[in-house]
């Protein structure tokens, strides 16, 4: 059985003849091998296969095994790591990685740095105890895009977001307004970024103030203080924006969009929530 399932993966580049002989069986056994109804250990791969093939393209590619696995659990299938991982090596379904880089946090500025009050504990209990932002880019053939986005680190949901042809404070400022309208956040939340010149502004700071938020900020070239945020970067330049050419950067904002939307905020499963979305934790929770 496993010579001829190996005979089979090239049949379609050699002679059955000449695949006989190096497989060391005869053309009576291989006749009889591909006449033999699939077992149903064979059935069950094919079924869970289409399932990987359809998660895969829900997920954009973005799936590697242990996040496709429970997936696969979610929607009824008795699957465990290794199966899948098997099918995804033998049927050439993997995440693709590319990089590249820019740097988007100016330190150099005269305006007031808060301390790191977050001091790396990305844990909260409930929403709208801790929220973080940053802003990074997404290069296209009209130049970079800008973005900034605002993630409650109970969930680690985006609650808001916005791009700009420049990397100005007013952009930071319309990701913060849309989180605060979305969220209507108590007094003492926390707010936590880079000690970026957009954060430490005296608009934006004004805006942190007159809604009650304690100003956090990471030390200086320290992109460890905050990592949950650097995660979502990492994330969604894996999963959207490194895999294609951008010709327009509306084309790019719209992407955006609908990723963090229709896919990273209601679906996508985070290892951090027990495999759950960043909407599903907190309806789990509430």
């Amino acid at each position: 059985m496993f010579t001829c399932t190996r005979g089979e993966e090239h049949a379609g580049a050699f002679e059955t003849a000449r695949l006989c002989k190096v497989m060391d069986v005869s053309a009576r056994g291989l006749r009889a091998f591909r006449s033999r109804p699939a077992s149903r250990r064979q059935r069950s791969d094919l079924v869970t296969l289409a399932h990987i093939k359809e998660q895969s393209r829900l997920s954009l590619g973005s799936y590697g095994r242990p996040r496709m696995t429970e997936e696969l659990k979610e929607i009824g299938l008795n699957v465990g790591h290794r199966r899948v991982g098997r099918l995804m090596r033998q049927n050439g379904i993997s995440v693709v990685r590319t990089r590249k880089h820019k740097v988007t946090t100016d330190s150099d500025h005269k305006f007031n740095i808060a301390p790191n009050l977050l001091d790396r504990n990305f844990a909260a209990d409930k929403p709208n105890q801790k929220w973080a932002g940053d802003i990074s880019y997404v290069w296209t053939r009209e130049g970079w895009l800008y973005l900034a986005v605002i993630l409650d680190l109970h969930s680690r949901r985006i609650i808001g977001w916005a791009v700009s042809n420049r990397m100005k404070s007013d952009l930071a400022i319309r990701a913060l307004n849309m989180a605060i309208a979305f969220r209507q956040p108590p007094k003492g939340c926390i707010h936590h970024t880079d000690r970026g010149s957009q954060y430490c502004s005296h608009d934006y700071q004004k805006i942190l103030r007159q809604n009650g938020f304690k100003v956090s900020m990471s030390g200086k070239g320290n992109c460890y203080d905050n990592a949950a945020v650097e995660t979502f970067y990492k994330t969604i330049k894996a999963e959207l924006t490194w895999r294609r050419s951008w010709e327009t950067r509306r084309r790019a904002e719209m992407a955006i969009f609908e990723h963090i939307n229709g896919f990273y905020n209601p679906r996508r499963r985070h290892s951090a929530l027990g495999w759950k979305s960043p909407v599903a934790f907190e309806r789990k929770v509430a």
